[in-house]
């Protein structure tokens, strides 16, 4: 069966709603547009697509995905960067975030030391070319543990002032880093940022475009709940969005979450940025992989 007439009969009978692309290399095209730019990461759908992350890319954009997101892109060799970046601006998708700073096991942001501050800002400097390659808007900084020695507002003041420090690099730049609190109780205990208030207080006090919120409403389920109306009332420091249900942190309908709501909500306030799938797949294999981009279609039905 030629691939055209397999497509063609895979449409007839239900079972999909791809059709075949004409363009050499890739498999699936489908006509779909989602409401919101969802973005997957390499290897989310690799049994489906392959595993080269260009191929992958196209795999993505032929599913209707407008946005990628890697949080280890710093960590892939200069020339892949670069293959991403050209391949994104020829699909015409957005670059979601990377990560530009990221301890999780000591206190980095919340310290007043010269060499915590150095190791950080450095981190942020070398991040501007990584972003410049894929031009990408968004990096994600982790403020890294807190400190059982130091009162907490002390700790927040250094936070507050060492991403000042951060900004005045960034900001020149058009980048934003985004700050992502992580829950404590499942994850990522003893870190610094948890909550969505915390943070929002902490942008605030910084004051400067950037330096915003990457709302991770997995976590923040975890965390506090409430996710709606805390995004109603984040909503002016907050750039990004990040999904996984829960318990799991797998693919929205796999939990607890509506995230047909929560989606809905999102784009009736006109959001135009990224949403990225920070989350596993609830099924092995090319089965689970339909599963995830299924998902995305029945949330996005609105």
């Amino acid at each position: 069966m030629g691939l055209a007439t397999g497509a063609v009969a895979l449409l007839n009978t239900g079972a999909s709603p791809a059709i075949a692309r004409t363009n050499a290399g890739s498999l699936w095209q489908t006509k779909r547009k989602f409401k919101l730019n969802y973005a997957p990461h390499f290897g989310m759908f690799k049994n489906l697509a392959g595993a080269d992350p260009i191929d992958e890319l196209k795999f993505m954009a032929d599913q209707g995905f407008t946005a990628l997101e890697d949080n280890g892109l710093k960590g892939r060799p200069v020339e892949l960067q670069e293959r991403i970046g050209k391949e994104l601006q020829r699909l015409n998708m957005q670059m979601g975030v990377f990560v530009a700073s990221a301890d999780f096991n000591k206190v980095t942001f919340a310290s007043n030391k010269q060499e915590d501050r150095d190791k950080f800002l450095k981190d942020i400097r070398d991040s501007l070319e990584v972003a410049k390659r894929v031009n990408a808007k968004w990096a994600t900084v982790v403020l890294g543990r807190y400190d059982l020695g130091v009162e907490w507002d002390y700790q927040t003041a250094n936070v507050i002032e060492n991403l000042k420090r951060c900004a005045e690099i960034f900001e020149p730049a058009g980048l934003v880093m985004v700050l992502e609190p992580l829950n404590a109780w499942r994850n990522h205990p003893g870190l610094f940022l948890t909550k969505i208030p915390q943070a929002y207080m902490i942008c605030r006090s910084v004051n400067s475009p950037a330096c915003k919120i990457l709302f991770d409403m997995y976590h923040q389920q975890i965390t506090e709940g409430n996710i709606i109306p805390n995004i109603d009332k984040a909503w002016d420091e907050t750039a990004y969005f990040q999904v996984g249900d829960n318990p799991g942190r797998k693919e929205p309908t796999t939990g607890e979450m509506n995230y047909h709501n929560i989606f809905r909500h999102i784009h009736s306030k006109g959001f135009k940025g990224v949403v990225g799938m920070e989350h596993g797949n609830a099924k092995p294999g090319k089965e689970g992989e339909q599963a995830v981009i299924d998902a995305y279609v029945a949330c996005d039905n609105f």
